[in-house]
């Protein structure tokens, strides 16, 4: 049995979080698979414990007291070829971008809007990451977890994983219970381009048509223009969600604002832009501090050079009540501040 475990004590996150705040760790463990996880837990993991896979999705606002377990496992492979329905399975430690790449290199269909998007596979369920109008569901088959309270390895069918809009299972009845250790995906030969959302038909068609190298590099240049590099300036890309609201809140709020972005949501209601809700309240390019709002995309909160989680957080907060006295819509955090 291989079983491959770092540990480290006393250790800086500035270099594994995306914001680049100086926080610390009392014990760091890398694991790479389900077997390294029940050695781990059967030695009486009794402290608190959190997983942190790429860092690219968290806020830590003081020094973690507990274990942080992250995954390094780089594996990915094919599992079933059925000539148009190909499956996938990548280990929780793969980077996302790196897996949208591999597929894209094969002329795999599914993910390739979800280019760019930083982090490692086993958050994408979590977080059901999205963009330009695709989300991880709409191919994840499978997820597989070690169970903590039982030291089995479990396998939850996408349908039971309870996905929504940046939200599954996993943030909620199994938050704390299980941890993710690969993801099956379902991928297709067929082209299936998605081109509907913002900018893409035409930065698709710049490049010569739908192809899929086309589809990722035009996502991929969209997200540059508009999101800050982490390396020049600590962010977790959006900061907050996009509220849905009911439909005769979207109507009233419409009226007002002819202008405000809607997209309709499956159960009815309206999802909003918080990006436009921010800048229409006068936050977008905003600065506090060591902290600001970024000028290119509201959404995206940014350490301007050595500022702590909490201050981070008091900007998050301001954001918020300005939101809400100028237009009375709640916006909720994505990132998961700790």
């Amino acid at each position: 049995m291989h079983i491959m475990i770092r540990e480290f004590h006393h250790i800086s996150l500035r270099a594994r979080n995306s914001f680049r705040v100086e926080q610390q760790a009392a014990r760091l463990v890398e694991f790479e698979t389900a077997d390294d996880l029940r050695t781990l837990f059967d030695s009486g993991l009794s402290e608190r414990w959190t997983v942190l896979s790429g860092g690219n999705n968290v806020l830590f606002t003081a020094d973690y007291d507990g274990t942080i377990l992250t995954p390094v496992s780089q594996g990915i492979a094919v599992l079933d070829d059925r000539g148009d329905d190909v499956c996938v399975r990548a280990d929780a430690g793969v980077e996302w971008d790196d897996l949208v790449e591999w597929a894209v290199v094969r002329g795999l269909w599914g993910i390739e809007n979800l280019s760019l998007i930083p982090g490692k596979v086993g958050a994408a369920p979590v977080q059901n990451i999205g963009a330009y109008g695709c989300e991880a569901a709409d191919a994840i088959e499978r997820v597989h977890l070690f169970c903590v309270e039982s030291g089995a390895r479990l396998s939850l069918d996408a349908a039971h994983c309870a996905f929504g809009y940046r939200e599954s299972v996993f943030k909620h009845e199994l938050k704390g219970r299980a941890i993710i250790t690969a993801v099956d995906f379902r991928l297709s030969r067929t082209p299936r381009p998605k081109l509907g959302y913002g900018d893409v038909e035409r930065e698709v068609e710049a490049r010569g048509g739908a192809t899929l190298r086309n589809i990722r590099e035009a996502i991929s240049a969209i997200r540059r223009a508009k999101l800050p590099d982490t390396t020049v300036l600590g962010n977790a890309g959006s900061f907050f969600k996009n509220p849905v609201v009911d439909a005769a809140t979207a109507e009233r709020l419409a009226a007002e604002h002819p202008d405000l972005p809607r997209y309709p949501a499956p159960d009815g209601r309206v999802k909003l832009a918080a990006g436009w809700l921010i800048d229409r309240a006068g936050m977008k390019g905003y600065r506090s501090g060591r902290v600001g709002v970024h000028e290119r995309q509201a959404l995206v909160l940014v350490n301007l050079g050595g500022a702590t989680g909490a201050e981070v957080l008091a900007l998050a907060r301001e954001v918020q009540t300005r939101v809400r006295e100028r237009f009375g819509i709640a916006i909720d955090t994505e990132v998961n501040i700790l």
